[in-house]
């Protein structure tokens, strides 16, 4: 079997192995743990499951290097995936069924696909015989779907000493390609990532009979607060990579680099401006909201959940904002909070994925951006780990790749697939 048909064959197999994490503690990825550890170990790889609670699984295996002196890399994805209603999709998402040349199924894209390509490569160098220029970690981890609590947080903070050793990380949502221009390929690497602060706000107020006139009603103080946070228009703020990523979709297709305001070239990017025009400004988006318990009762009090999240440099600043817009008399409890990371865009690891890019696609312009979002790099940073999203894939112009993280229909190009391993591959044999 070449490395193309063993990498799609073991990313249907993810998929097939229902790993769905509902959060709040509700998941269960012991299936496809014990699927990675059965796959490396029919190559004579051993690896370790680390049970941070019932069924909450991560791996572990490390590949020795052939110059075990120099620093490790971890190569890590994660193994959970967020639910999906089937009644919402062309097909069964856990049937990894093959359709106009993609394979779809949830996980396909976030991020089963990434894994596939590391048990393939891996597998294929057990075979070989061969051994990369350095000792890699690799780790998949449970839970990074809903907040790292039982993967790699849980991994960094009990186990920190399987990443001994290791200085640099590569993960997902890096390497994927976007059309621009005249047919120009970006290819976005990821390295730098918004963070998170979940905030419930919770107003108070005077509960009485829904006849009655009441000043001092909690649902309409709430709702008045989330409709501000909701409509308030946010500042640009321009990050280093915000601005180098910038740079090269200006001059990639020829238009101008206006510093003032980055906005205007997004529309070059198509699709993918939903995610990175949110990397423009910190964003703070409504996203539940409770209160009462009777058509005829004014409650008591009120809650809304805001989902915030601030660009490298700028957490007091999103914190501040919010607080100066919904007033004194609305209390704000931080329901999650996560760093922010940002990176530079050099050195020798930058160095090997950019040549591992060109050298399959001579046409390929690798650049950096920064992430709306957030990967299991964060955990891994606070040991000191520098992180990087590579797990590459050459997409079709007209694809809207972002719109799959989550979405119904999920689903990854075989092409694109058969592209990143190669070129995961070649990046990590000249690491």
């Amino acid at each position: 079997m070449t490395l193309e048909e063993e990498v799609v064959k073991i990313c249907q197999d993810l998929i097939r192995i229902p790993s769905v994490n509902f959060g709040e503690g509700k998941g269960d990825e012991k299936a496809v743990a014990e699927y990675v550890v059965a796959s490396l170990a029919e190559v004579g790889i051993p690896a370790k499951i680390y049970e941070s609670a019932p069924n909450r699984c991560n791996v572990i295996a490390n590949i020795e290097g052939s110059d075990p002196s120099r620093p490790g890399l971890v190569v890590h994805g994660h193994i959970d995936v967020v639910p999906a209603n089937a009644a919402d999709w062309s097909v069964d998402p856990f049937a990894a069924e093959i359709r106009d040349g993609m394979i779809w199924g949830r996980g396909a894209v976030d991020m089963k696909n990434t894994d596939a390509m590391i048990l393939a490569i891996i597998r294929n160098w057990a075979r070989t015989g061969y051994k990369p220029p350095r000792n890699i970690v690799l780790a998949f981890f449970a839970d990074e779907e809903a907040g790292m609590t039982y993967g790699s947080r849980w991994m960094a903070a009990n186990h920190p000493e399987v990443f001994a050793g290791c200085t640099e990380a590569i993960s997902e949502v890096g390497g994927f390609s976007v059309t621009v221009g005249d047919g120009k390929r970006l290819y976005f690497v990821e390295a730098a990532q918004k963070g998170i602060h979940w905030m419930r706000l919770t107003a108070a107020g005077r509960a009485g009979h829904g006849s009655m006139m009441n000043d001092e009603n909690a649902l309409t103080a709430i709702s008045e607060a989330v409709a501000k946070i909701g409509r308030f228009d946010w500042p640009q703020r321009y990050t280093k990579t915000v601005k180098v990523l910038f740079e090269k979709i200006a001059h990639a297709t020829g238009k101008p680099y206006n510093e003032a305001d980055l906005r205007p070239l997004l529309k070059e990017i198509g699709p993918t401006a939903r995610m990175i025009g949110a990397t423009l400004q910190n964003t703070a988006n409504p996203t539940m909201l409770e209160a009462g318990y009777k058509a005829n009762v004014i409650p008591g009090s009120a809650t809304a959940v805001i989902d915030g999240r601030f660009l490298p440099g700028y957490e007091e600043e999103l914190n501040e904002t919010i607080r100066s817009i919904i007033g004194p008399d609305i209390t704000i409890e931080t329901i999650s909070r996560d760093i922010a990371l940002e990176v530079e865009f050099e050195g020798d690891l930058v160095e090997a994925m950019c040549a591992a890019i060109t050298r399959h696609d001579p046409e390929g312009i690798p650049v950096p951006y920064l992430m709306s979002g957030g990967t299991d790099n964060k955990a891994l940073s606070e040991l000191g780990i520098i992180g990087y999203g590579f797990s590459p894939l050459k997409l079709p112009a007209d694809l809207d790749f972002m719109a799959l993280f989550h979405g119904v229909d999920e689903r990854v190009p075989i092409s694109g697939l058969e592209f990143g391993v190669n070129v995961l591959a070649d990046f990590l044999e000249n690491c």
